[in-house]
């Protein structure tokens, strides 16, 4: 008896002892002389093309399906440890700890993709036939690599402990986020000012400053009301930027089309010889209870100076009479925490006084949800719900509040962090894990 194996190849042929039963056509391009006592046996072709067509299609269904695996398999767990570094750090703060975060920088996955096929036949000398067999192997195997940066340094200074820009506010706002939400979590507090643009007093968002507390949590709702009912307006102020210029000829063409390229505007003036040059720019952030585009480009150009004044952690507020809402006037600017500040205020600062509840104005309509906290974590020793963004910490279990509001409240943190992301190429050697 004889057992052969051999690779994958078309035609197949074998060598057989004595007594081998011979199969296929005896013509053959290259002559093949069988040695002593030796007869040849040829597989048949289209057993060897069905067997290449199984090889094939197990390599193409293994790479897409390990691929998409990985992918996502990185993409959940990246995400959820993430997740779970906002609420440890909340934690931490609750003990007078200090915060620390780290970031996976890269992941680089290698894949090798391997599909064996095997022919086999098996010879009986008394019977006198041959018993043709076939085997398939498929392997995939993956080598991860994922490079982890803590952040510190300058990176640490710039993420977490930098005030945020006011882009950042009004991004989260004009794509629908709860203006008083944003507010209540983004904002230390309201700088009122006179019309003229000088400090008058600060109102702080801190429940230990019962009175101020009250006071912003009642213009957030005010200003939820006026949002809710498409009466508010936040946004960027637009505006023709113009430098006079007296000449005595009109500009040369080069130096009109040289203009236009850079985004600006030859004018010519009604006084003789006086032109101006001219671009559009957008400025800083307004919330406003009118149309700044109503406004002419010189009342803009003065709304933006006096933004201006403030720092871009500022968000100027232009509340005006005779308009609506405008029985409760308010000119002033929203000053903007830094990530810290805001996980500081969550975590109610190692035990502080906490958030409660506040009623909106007489002058307010209808604000719509006004939860007492902003964003409510759950302290438990059993483990929440899956569903729910968890951390377990010194042997008990931060969650986030099983709500819509808190939900949403945390996505807005998660989203502030990820706004807050640096070029990590610049931060030394990071810590490379294989496996």
């Amino acid at each position: 008896m004889l057992f052969g194996t051999f690779p994958l190849k078309s035609p197949l042929i074998m060598r057989l002892a004595p007594g081998a039963i011979s199969r296929g056509p005896r013509r053959r391009s290259t002559p093949l002389r069988p040695g002593p006592g030796e007869r040849i046996v040829r597989a048949r072709p289209m057993r060897a093309l069905a067997l290449s067509g199984i090889a094939l299609a197990l390599t193409g269904c293994l790479g897409p399906v390990s691929l998409r695996d990985a992918v996502l398999g990185y993409d959940r767990t990246v995400s959820g440890i993430e997740r779970e570094l906002l609420l440890l750090n909340i934690a931490r703060m609750r003990d007078r700890l200090p915060v620390h975060f780290t970031v996976t920088s890269s992941i680089a996955a290698t894949f090798d993709y391997r599909v064996s096929a095997t022919a086999a036949v098996l010879y009986n000398s008394s019977p006198g036939f041959v018993t043709p067999s076939t085997s398939l192997g498929a392997m995939v195997a993956e080598n991860p690599t994922m490079s982890i940066v803590p952040i510190q340094g300058r990176e640490f200074t710039e993420r977490v402990l930098t005030p945020m820009d006011e882009t950042k506010f009004d991004a989260l706002v004009f794509q629908g986020t709860p203006i008083q939400l944003v507010m209540r979590l983004m904002a230390d507090g309201i700088e009122v000012q006179t019309p003229e643009g000088r400090f008058e007093r600060f109102i702080l968002n801190r429940p230990a400053h019962r009175e101020e507390y009250e006071e912003f949590r009642r213009i957030a709702l005010h200003l939820a009301w006026l949002n809710a009912t498409r009466k508010l307006f936040v946004s960027r102020l637009t505006f023709t930027e113009t430098t006079p210029a007296n000449l005595s000829a009109p500009p040369p063409p080069d130096e009109i089309r040289s203009a236009v390229e850079k985004e600006y505007r030859w004018r010519s003036l009604a006084n003789a010889g006086m032109y101006e040059l001219g671009r559009r720019v957008t400025r800083r952030v307004v919330i406003t209870n009118y149309d700044p585009r109503a406004l002419t480009d010189a009342e803009r150009a003065e709304l933006d100076a006096k933004a201006a004044s403030n720092p871009k952690s500022f968000v100027l507020i232009d509340i005006r009479a005779g308009h609506p809402g405008g029985d409760w006037p308010l000119f002033g600017a929203l000053k903007l925490r830094s990530f810290y500040m805001m996980l500081n205020f969550v975590a109610e600062d190692g035990g502080g006084p906490p958030e409660y509840d506040v009623a909106k104005d007489p002058r307010t309509g209808d604000p719509g949800p006004n939860p007492t906290r902003v964003l409510a974590i759950d302290i438990t020793e059993s483990a929440p719900p899956l569903e729910v963004s968890q951390a377990r910490y010194q042997g008990r279990y931060y969650s986030v509040a099983n709500t819509p509001w808190d939900q949403v409240a945390f996505i807005v943190l998660y989203v502030l962090f990820q706004m807050t992301v640096t070029d990590v190429s610049q931060m030394g050697l990071p810590i490379s894990i294989s496996k």
